[in-house]
């Protein structure tokens, strides 16, 4: 069965930015947009989408380097990676969205919400340490959990060993951060295999992890400048790297002005694919107020 195509979603492809960039649309109304994060793609909403195109216009993207999205070069740090989903929304002839993102998608949220806060109705990070503080806290239990944040951003040997070996490398990965070590069928972790087997695929992904040092800068020049927006701070309990490693409250307190938050237990950093009704159940709670500008 073919997972992608049997979703109730069109796909398209849109210059912005620069970048050559697909995304998949479902559903009327207020924009919804949902950012995907790392090793996903926009298939990681397929238990979301569904749902939400109940009530909003969600569109979900492939960010820069990911999925069907063009592998650019450069152009991963998170200022330039939200200037990319502003330009798509320009595309789209939208003018203000509600933004979910997920772990790398979330960063990209965040970065977009203090860039464009006039842009941005509402927020959800989903499951996301942002990498300012990782990098701030880093000590021996931390670089242990989050050990692809360094393996990622060394150059080129990522990717001598992981190609021709994707399935080993994203089993390990999607085993390891699920609270269900057995969540994914063959069948879905076949679609992230055939992403990450495409040219150029693994740089992209990895290329996001290197940009790491010029996002840190970048977070560093506005700390202290709080999300305006209502935000949602969802998180999986269980996740050794997550839930188990930080208090998200004390965190996002410092982050945002107007924070809510949801923890879903016997959960890992997959939330809306480990736990979707419950995910669903906060999404459209938080979201109900977001009518449109």
């Amino acid at each position: 069965m073919d997972l992608e195509n049997s979703l109730p979603v069109t796909h398209h492809t849109a210059e912005v930015n620069g970048l050559k960039t697909h995304y998949v649309e479902a559903g009327e109304g207020p924009l919804v947009l949902l950012l995907h994060g790392f090793p996903e793609t926009w298939f990681a909403w397929r238990h979301q989408i569904p749902v939400l195109a109940q009530h909003y216009r969600v569109v979900a993207p492939d960010l820069r380097g990911y999925g069907q999205t063009y592998k650019a070069v450069e152009g991963y740090d998170k200022r330039t990676m939200a200037k990319d989903i502003r330009a798509l929304m320009e595309h789209l002839g939208c003018e203000k969205a509600a933004i979910v993102g997920h772990d790398r998608g979330a960063r990209v949220g965040t970065r977009f919400v203090k860039d464009f806060p006039e842009a941005v109705d509402r927020f959800v990070t989903m499951d996301n340490i942002p990498t300012r503080i990782i990098f701030e806290r880093m000590n021996a239990e931390i670089a242990r959990g989050h050990w692809f944040f360094i393996f990622n951003g060394v150059l080129d040997l990522p990717e001598a060993l992981i190609t021709g070996r994707e399935e080993i490398w994203l089993r390990f990965i999607f085993s390891s951060w699920c609270y269900n070590p057995e969540l994914f069928t063959p069948e879905e972790l076949a679609v992230y295999v055939r992403a990450y087997q495409q040219h150029g695929a693994l740089r992209g992904a990895l290329a996001d992890y290197r940009a790491a040092k010029k996002d840190v800068e970048q977070d560093e020049e506005d700390k202290d400048k709080l999300i305006e927006c209502p935000t949602l701070v969802l998180w999986g309990e269980d996740f050794e790297s997550g839930g188990k490693m930080w208090d998200f409250r004390e965190i996002w307190n410092q982050m945002a002005k107007r924070p809510e938050y949801v923890s879903i237990p016997q959960c890992g950093h997959l939330p809306h694919e480990e736990k979707p009704e419950e995910v669903n159940r906060a999404l459209l709670s938080f979201l109900s107020p977001w009518k449109g500008a």
